[in-house]
């Protein structure tokens, strides 16, 4: 190895060792409760002084808290404590309310509409339906502790969709409706989930960017008989929620 190139290794080496020290403080002065969540990281300025460090060795440092979901940039703002990411594990059918007692969050809802509408070719096929019959749309935002989480789309076959309707949407679960009111059992369901950008109406609805990453769940829950009951399109803020599974692996033979 060269002079040149020791010296380069040299410095790389203190440069790692000096951001992730910078990284680690902060960190624990977050994890200690020290910086709480909203609160607002000192300035680049502040902490390069603090810690005698270069301007890139902090930006270094706060692009590593950003990655784990420690701190958030705000632009023009400044730097501040995330909220944590609430965990949602994908082991069993559960509704909204059912996912945020369980976490110790408290859920309320926000009905954005309640309207019939005919059915296109996905939410027909989804139901076992003709296209074009008509079927029950609530659009509602779910909260979680008053931060909005979730845009959801519920589509509904016309006969039960109407009887839903009549309960107030604000307080009372579609899940629990169904099964205790209406003693339509949920067995299952078929979960489909990917990323999009957020467009115009869930931008707004959950009080993020146009554009910025969304997880989005195509949810088709199934009573006796595979008969399929429920069909939502549900958008989560990226930003706030983590999904969480575990996958057996299947032995060959």
């Amino acid at each position: 190895m060269t002079i040149r190139r020791y010296n380069a290794f040299m410095s790389g080496a203190q440069d790692s060792l000096l951001y992730s020290r910078v990284e680690t403080v902060l960190a624990s002065e977050i994890a200690d409760g020290d910086l709480r969540v909203g609160d607002q990281l000192p300035t680049e300025d502040s902490l390069i002084l603090r810690f005698g460090v270069s301007r890139i060795t902090v930006r270094r440092a706060i692009q590593n808290l950003v990655s784990r979901g420690l701190v958030e940039i705000r632009r023009g703002k400044g730097t501040f404590v995330a909220a944590p990411k609430i965990i949602q594990e994908l082991t069993e059918l559960s509704g909204f309310v059912e996912d945020m007692h369980a976490l110790g969050r408290k859920p309320t809802a926000r009905v954005i509409g309640k309207e019939i509408v005919t059915a296109d070719a996905t939410v027909a096929r989804q139901l076992a339906l003709t296209r074009g019959e008509h079927v029950v749309r609530i659009r509602r935002v779910r909260l979680a502790d008053g931060i909005p989480l979730s845009f959801d789309e519920t589509y509904l076959a016309l006969e039960i969709g109407k009887k839903i309707i009549t309960n107030n949407l604000k307080a009372e679960p579609i899940f629990s409706l169904l099964e205790r009111k209406y003693d339509v059992p949920l067995i299952e369901a078929e979960y489909k989930l990917d990323a999009v950008p957020a467009e115009t109406e869930v931008a707004a609805a959950l009080k993020v960017k146009q554009r910025s990453p969304i997880f989005r769940i195509e949810r088709t829950s199934y009573s006796t008989g595979g008969r399929p009951v429920d069909y939502e399109r549900l958008y989560y803020r990226g930003d706030l929620v983590r999904f969480v599974t575990r996958l057996a692996r299947k032995i060959s033979r």
